[in-house]
């Protein structure tokens, strides 16, 4: 309790922070963040944690929970569409067909599940949360998320921007720097080295956090709350609790399944509303997702913690 309750403090005071900055700095400095973290931040950061880290047992089944937890999010967001159909003899737009879609599908598992898993289980399980997001989680938004986001968008480029999209997968810093810190992991550094690269990389989990409040703060419109409701009770309830069940079975016990859990359960990532914007989708429902999403997390983190 005392270390959800430190980070509460840290979690809110720092995204509070982020968004009080949002809304007075000019519109260009959460994108230069953004780029700055994308390509500089995060892949250091990166590569330090992994040097903290412990990579033995079943550590590569964490990518393959991840796809898991995509496929049915967007199983079960299928199955509502089908019964909102059914019980209203309504059929929703595509558009914001494939923003449910996308809403029940991908967490934010990278600038918002890395901080968690790092306060809640800490730094030598932190692997399990890195092989979750970017060996699962980012190929699944850049992947099957973009290619839904071609096929229910309005967008008359669409095969140009998937096209483009789509190749971004394969300059990601983060990938490249994630297989960097796996080989220099095995090389030893100066210890004043290493606690600078600790440093560096704490204040990036810090500046992740501001920039989440600088993304929020940018975001003014809230709709289709019934929809929403649909997305986010498959994303951060029926899903975790679904493959959280079923954890032991693959041998996951312990820290590693509190890790995945907590991946498992992160509300919808940015990524959604990225794909969203490009592919001409409803962006009013991927807006809502995210900022209903974030708060909610408030409430489910305590319980998924309580219950596994």
């Amino acid at each position: 309790m005392g270390n959800l309750l430190e980070l509460y403090v840290k979690l809110v005071g720092l995204v509070l922070v982020g968004f009080i900055l949002g809304r007075k700095l000019p519109s260009t400095v959460p994108t230069r963040l953004a780029q700055w973290l994308f390509w500089v931040g995060v892949p250091i950061s990166i590569v330090s944690f992994l040097r903290q880290t412990d990579l033995s047992g079943q550590i590569w089944i964490a990518p393959a929970i991840a796809y898991l937890a995509i496929l049915l999010g967007a199983f079960l967001a299928w199955l509502g569409i089908k019964g909102q159909t059914y019980l209203s003899n309504t059929i929703p737009q595509r558009p914001t067909q494939g923003s449910l879609l996308l809403a029940a599908m991908l967490g934010n598992t990278g600038y918002l599940g890395f901080p968690i898993t790092l306060a809640m289980v800490g730094k030598e399980y932190f692997a399990w949360a890195l092989f979750y997001d970017l060996l699962g989680s980012f190929p699944g938004a850049y992947a099957l998320g973009v290619a839904l986001g071609a096929h229910f968008g309005t967008n008359l480029q669409n095969h140009s921007q998937f096209t483009q999209v789509s190749r971004a997968i394969f300059i990601n810093p983060a990938l490249w720097s994630f297989g960097f810190g796996l080989i220099f992991r095995q090389i030893a550094i100066p210890d004043i080295w290493e606690f600078g690269l600790d440093k560096f990389a704490w204040s990036t989990v810090a500046l992740s956090l501001v920039l989440i409040g600088m993304r929020l703060s940018k975001l003014n419109s809230l709709g289709n709350l019934p929809q929403v409701g649909i997305s986010l009770g498959i994303k951060m309830l029926i899903v975790p609790l679904i493959l959280g069940s079923t954890l032991p079975l693959f041998g996951l016990t312990g820290p590693a399944a509190k890790v995945i859990i907590l991946q498992m359960a992160m509300p919808p990532a940015f990524a959604s509303l990225v794909i969203a914007e490009t592919f001409n989708l409803d962006r009013n429902l991927a807006v809502t997702t995210l900022a209903v999403g974030a708060m909610l997390l408030l409430l489910t983190l305590p319980i998924w913690l309580w219950l596994f």
